[in-house]
């Protein structure tokens, strides 16, 4: 299979960012001129961590708890991002995936499907289905199935579906079990769109009109859900892949990282995603998990909509000289985190020439001067939400942008899960925080997703033909080079539009108790579960 290949290693790679070294390394002391684009060394973990060992022969029974980032308030794969953070997990335990990462080999490598073929003109990928799958209503998992679940993804605009759109110009059946996928433009990573919500396949029986039954052929089925509560599922006895050892998993919502620690301790759970940087230190120093660094982890969402703000260039620029990620990460991260403005920080297969900002309160009080003349009153919202690491961040940057002229007030959504629905389904913000955690595997993906003038998940009303050109080229890139000079190209015009401010890198970890043997990691942090058992 067609793939780029990784700089970084699986266990260790010495890089060029952050200030605090995760095995213990001394701070510099303090931030110099460069706090734009990076500072100094620290290492950077990627991978299974933690001496388990493989805790021998499996077994069965026993309820995996997981605090996820944002619980789910449905699990209709083209209302639900899936993510590791919100609702990728919990829908691949229901619907399972067509392709997975493989975090050894790393490569995109049939999971539901049992082969995926790139013809010798790489306009065309044959896949090929295990025979004999059903969904869990006893149906058949065939060709017919996946095409109608994929077009229904792509009708219902789920998450990546113009990229989808863009570059693929058919989906068809061949046979009962050949999908074939013909695409306008070789794409090598066209399968690892197959890994996020195309390749949830949804059983025909799901919709039955306007109500939506999530059935799928994963190894779990749904028993009961409470949304933004607490999601809990069943094993299939009959699943593909071999009965689970788990009798079910349960997902539930604990707000804050530092309380999903305390109930790990406590054995109150048994897995946990943190994204904290401060909490992710700490939790890997005392528990095995899955660790990924990521690009794009922390940043400013602009609303560049009508009315809003945002819509006037030089407010965007304003906020983006105005918040230095080096201090951000000092008062909220306690200096533990990776800030910067380069979109691909030095450790990143596409770090390239060009960097990004450095900030400058100067140069940010003349922008919004400058705005302020042609009659905007300064006045912005920072949408954040109602929890201890948010509340410090909303802080910083509050006190940033009005230190250069901004009237900047604060509004805390109720919970991770309000936040998201404020930001990408309703769009009612004027300036918010998030992250697009973007991992070296298929950034392409995630940038044509943010940026992307015809995107769903374009949720800035950012709309640049140029920039859409620039995605293209991305996109098209035949190796490795030539795609990271195009991604040079997109920093260039971040730089000068700024849709979304950088303010740094940072790793995702998925952290479990000693008792958890057998998960299997994805990419973007979606975790199996249909081999996993508790050990006591």
């Amino acid at each position: 299979m067609s793939r780029f290949s990784r700089r970084f290693g699986r266990i260790l790679a010495t890089v060029a960012v952050g200030t605090v070294a995760l095995t213990g390394c001394a701070s510099n002391g303090g931030s110099d001129e460069a706090s734009a684009s990076s500072s100094s060394e620290r290492e950077v973990v990627h991978g299974v961590i933690g001496d388990q060992g493989d805790g021998g022969p499996p077994v069965k029974g026993g309820t995996l708890t997981f605090a996820s980032l944002a619980p789910v308030t449905n699990l209709d794969p083209t209302l639900t991002q899936a993510t590791g953070p919100t609702g990728g997990t919990e829908m691949a335990a229901v619907y399972d995936v067509l392709m997975r990462y493989d975090i050894e080999s790393e490569q995109f490598e049939p999971h539901l499907a049992e082969s995926m073929e790139e013809s010798d003109d790489r306009l065309t990928w044959t896949m090929t289905l295990r025979e004999g799958v059903t969904f869990s209503d006893g149906t058949p998992l065939d060709a017919a199935a996946v095409v109608a679940s994929i077009d229904r993804y792509n009708t219902r605009r789920g998450a990546h579906s113009q990229l989808y759109q863009e570059i693929v110009t058919s989906t068809t059946a061949a046979d009962p079990t050949t999908v074939v996928f013909s695409l306008d433009r070789p794409w090598s990573t066209f399968p690892a769109l197959l890994s996020y919500g195309h390749g949830m396949v949804v059983a025909p029986s799901s919709q039955q009109g306007d109500t939506f039954t999530p059935i799928g052929a994963g190894p779990f089925t749904v028993v009961g859900l409470q949304p933004q509560q607490e999601l809990q599922l069943k094993a299939r006895p009959d699943y593909w892949g071999g009965e689970p050892n788990l009798d079910g998993l349960k997902f539930v919502a604990i707000a804050g990282d530092q309380p999903k620690i305390e109930a790990l301790r406590t054995n109150g759970i048994n897995m946990a995603y943190l994204g904290n940087a401060e909490a992710v230190e700490a939790a890997m120093a005392e528990f095995p998990g899955y660790a990924e660094p990521v690009n794009l982890k922390l940043l400013g969402q602009i609303n560049a909509a009508p009315g809003r703000p945002g819509e006037d260039p030089r407010v965007r620029q304003a906020i983006a000289f105005a918040v230095d990620p080096e201090v951000i990460d000092q008062r909220v991260r306690e200096g533990k985190g990776m800030p910067g403005t380069d979109m691909f920080q030095p450790w990143s297969t596409w770090h390239g020439d060009v960097d990004g900002i450095t900030p400058s309160p100067e140069r940010a009080t003349e922008l919004l001067n400058e705005a302020k003349a042609d009659g905007y009153d300064g006045k912005i919202t920072f949408l954040s939400v109602n929890n201890p690491d948010s509340q410090e961040l909303a802080l910083a940057v509050q006190a940033q942008l009005n230190a250069v002229g901004f009237d900047t007030a604060v509004e805390y959504a109720s919970s991770s899960t309000d936040l998201v629905k404020r930001r990408f389904v309703d769009k009612d913000f004027d300036l918010s925080f998030g992250g697009f955690s973007m991992s070296d595997v298929d950034p392409e993906i995630r940038l044509y997703g943010a940026l992307h003038s015809e995107s769903t998940n374009n949720i800035l009303a950012y709309n640049s033909p140029q920039m859409d050109e620039l995605l293209n080229e991305v996109l098209s890139a035949p190796d490795e080079e030539t795609k990271r000079t195009a991604i040079g190209k997109v920093q260039e015009l971040m730089n000068v539009d700024q849709p979304m401010p950088l303010w740094g890198a940072g790793i995702n970890f998925v952290a479990w108790t000693p008792n958890v043997y057998g998960v299997t990691p994805l990419n973007d942090s979606i975790m199996l579960f249909d081999k996993a058992f508790l050990k006591n």
